[in-house]
């Protein structure tokens, strides 16, 4: 079944609840306009890919929404409050990992619930738990410079649950991985994701992988960023990426974001 193609933001009959609503927004830097007229509704529980080349401020978007940069204009809102500022019920996910060396990985895990004050029995069942979903058992006691990439991203994921955030914000995080550890890691943020029903927002290069994720792909313009196209999709899961709907929507989207990296003058 092919993607459906959605104009963002969503009509206003649509019934499902708007989680993430950014109105207006835009980012300046001195001279330079990172981000301008972004208008997008995010919905509650889903899963949604910014996708598009350097340059094209989706990791500014995804840090107005995290509440680590503020708009320089219009809003953005979380379950209708503007953000101001950083909070738990926005968890985080880096692509450079961003664990403490010196804690092992139960305890890496352990420290939003004991930033929560929670004792210190529940804080190990909470990161047991969690290292446990994202396939980690066995592992509590290792330090992050005895795992490899794979199993860092894994712990960070974890420790983001931990926090039970509402909103999951992801920065390229399979971005620095070997390709068949990236296509595990897919594979399991999706089952995970299945199971915890977060509003996933993940930022990515790679077309790919938002049409195997994604419910929603918001393809980025640039010189200013801005939302080019928004693409809903209706493929059945798990997606096959050889499946023919999913073949012809990477076509797709490929000349779109093609467009936009020759507009970077960069090939």
């Amino acid at each position: 079944m092919d993607a459906m193609l959605a104009e963002a933001p969503a009509a206003a009959t649509d019934s499902r609840r708007v989680k993430i609503s950014i109105r207006g927004a835009e980012k300046r830097f001195g001279d330079m306009v990172a981000l301008k007229g972004v208008d997008l509704d995010l919905y509650e529980n889903s899963f949604t890919c910014l996708l598009g080349p350097s340059g094209c401020g989706k990791s500014t978007l995804l840090n107005m929404i995290a509440g680590f940069t503020q708009p320089t204009a219009g809003q953005v809102l979380v379950d209708g409050k503007a953000v101001q500022g950083p909070s738990a019920d926005r968890g985080v996910v880096f692509q450079e990992y961003a664990l403490f060396p010196w804690r092992t990985a139960i305890d890496n895990v352990a420290f939003g619930p004991m930033l929560k004050g929670m004792p210190k029995a529940q804080q190990r069942e909470i990161a047991k738990r969690y290292l446990a979903m994202v396939g980690l058992a066995g592992h509590e006691g290792k330090y992050p410079g005895n795992l490899s990439g794979g199993m860092k991203q894994r712990v960070a994921i974890a420790r983001a649950l931990a926090n039970d955030p509402s909103v999951l914000l992801m920065d390229e995080p399979f971005g620095a991985l070997d390709a068949q550890t990236r296509e595990t890691l897919q594979e399991e943020m999706l089952r995970i994701w299945e199971h915890e029903r977060k509003t996933v927002v993940f930022v990515t290069h790679s077309i790919s992988e938002a049409i195997f994720l994604a419910d929603r792909i918001v393809v980025m313009a640039t010189k200013p960023g801005a939302v080019k196209q928004v693409f809903d999709l209706d493929l059945p899961r798990p997606r096959e990426r050889s499946e023919s709907g999913f073949v012809r929507l990477e076509k797709e989207i490929k000349l779109l974001v093609r467009a936009e990296v020759q507009k970077l003058g960069v090939i």
